[in-house]
């Protein structure tokens, strides 16, 4: 491609094109990006005209031709290229709308990354409400399920194989616990990282003069930013800390596939992704209906994380402007909270809409010959029989019954002397008897969503 002809990159990717969440691709486009940029010296006339910088007047003839409308993209992206940064053809092509006089106070005392990074503090502050939204309806989804299913008994499974007994609900309140944690660091993340940026050249904003700190609290209260009175422009941190934190959210989604897609295997069958039309269908084999929601869920979470440890390199910026740092951020902020809110659309979906198997759960409870009810009869034993006794009792039981083909039920009666069987008594095998704190597990995490979901709206409206 000529470099100077104005086209702007462009490249088909299919996952985002399936899957991506289009409110935040939206937020992270060409146009949007522009118009935060434009919205900010827009927003910095007027602060400035607040402040009696400049004149109101001036500060109103900037602000209504800070729109896209004036803008020619093709032209800026290839002037772009040759200055290194979009800002300073982006305020000449402001200024070339405006007579002489307000044309000389657009960009006033600010300099090309306080535009951007104020920019990129309204589109994280955007993200970061997308997401919020998201997770509710992904929280909301999970506490459904888990009530509903909290005495839904299942096999619990620990390295791959059946452990102990539990409920769907149980092993859904743990992922809404998270999620719970998730919202919460989302929104503490955010508002630390949407903060105004408006220090200058070398972070002494001195061009502003005795102004200048009046000027920023305007310009942030303009734009319902986060007011700061230390630069960032090297210093990094709540915005990679805002990246991995959204990428932690995103793990958890690509845990959750991952459990619907183990759960979800032919042998186990004991939930699936909704079903529908050809929904999973393969080109040749009639009979498969794949997880293909759990997959995308899992491409766009693995991304997410991959891109925002990046932003650990960005933090690496030297003296107080970085010499490519900055540039890692244009790539991997828009690829990290798109792909997370990706994915998180897709769970809460998924979460909504999962088909749960009852049946298969308790042919599953079964399937080894109530082997995961070792560790229980082992408890029943103890009083009679030490926990070491108990144990190795158990052990050879369960030994036993896998080798014979037997029951777990079976090889202990066998075991047993007649004291012992008198000492003991009926031994309860039942996996209802052993689910332990599973419905208060269950009610826990609801409760503690719920507490959760009220303060964020309180809070923030969200």
């Amino acid at each position: 491609m000529n470099e100077t002809s104005g086209s702007r990159v462009g490249w088909f990717n299919l996952l985002d094109t399936l899957h991506a969440d289009t409110v935040t691709a939206e937020i992270w486009s060409e146009d949007a990006a522009v118009q935060a940029w434009l919205d900010v010296e827009a927003a910095l006339a007027q602060s400035q005209a607040d402040a009696g910088v400049i004149a109101r007047s001036d500060a109103d003839q900037i602000a209504a031709v800070c729109t896209l409308d004036n803008i020619d993209l093709d032209s800026l992206w290839t002037q772009a290229r040759i200055v290194g940064y979009p800002i300073h053809p982006l305020v000449r092509m402001i200024a070339a709308n405006l007579p002489a006089g307000p044309a000389g106070r657009v960009h006033y005392g600010a300099t090309t990354q306080d535009i951007m990074d104020t920019g990129l503090s309204l589109q994280l502050d955007r993200t970061a409400r997308r997401l919020l939204g998201l997770l509710t309806d992904l929280g909301e989804a999970l506490a459904r399920q888990t009530e509903e299913h909290a005495g839904t008994v299942m096999a619990a499974r620990t390295h791959g194989q059946q452990a102990v007994p539990t409920t769907f609900g149980a092993k859904l309140a743990v992922f809404l616990a998270e999620v719970t944690r998730h919202t919460r660091d989302i929104d503490q993340a955010r508002r630390e990282a949407v903060a105004v940026s408006l220090f200058g050249a070398g972070g002494t904003n001195a061009a502003l003069g005795e102004q200048a700190a009046q000027v920023r609290h305007a310009l942030a209260g303009r734009l319902g930013l986060t007011p700061v009175d230390v630069p960032w422009h090297v210093s990094r941190d709540r915005l990679a800390r805002f990246c991995l934190t959204c990428s932690a959210a995103a793990a958890t989604c690509v845990r959750f596939a991952r459990e619907i897609v183990d759960l979800s295997r032919s042998e186990i069958a004991e939930v699936r992704e909704r079903d529908g039309h050809h929904r999973g269908a393969s080109s040749t084999m009639p009979q498969k209906a794949n997880p293909i929601i759990c997959e995308a869920i899992i491409g766009f979470g693995i991304t997410a994380g991959s891109t925002a440890t990046s932003m650990l390199r960005a933090m690496e910026a030297g003296h107080e402007r970085s010499a490519g740092e900055w540039q890692v951020e244009w790539h991997a902020v828009p690829l990290t909270l798109a792909s997370c809110a990706s994915a998180v659309r897709l769970t809460a979906d998924t979460a909504a809409t999962i088909q749960v198997f009852p049946e298969a759960m308790a042919g599953n409870l079964a399937r080894d010959g109530g082997l995961l009810m070792s560790e229980a009869v082992m408890m029943q034993l103890t009083d009679v029989l030490g926990r070491a006794g108990a144990f190795d009792l158990a052990y050879q039981a369960a030994k036993q019954a896998r080798s014979g083909g037997t029951d777990l039920a079976t090889e202990f009666q066998a075991l047993l002397t007649p004291e012992q069987r008198a000492g003991v008594g009926p031994l309860d095998i039942a996996p209802e008897s052993y689910l332990g704190e599973a419905a208060a597990i269950c009610g826990a995490a609801i409760t503690d969503w719920q507490q959760t979901r009220k303060e964020l709206i309180t809070r923030e409206g969200v």
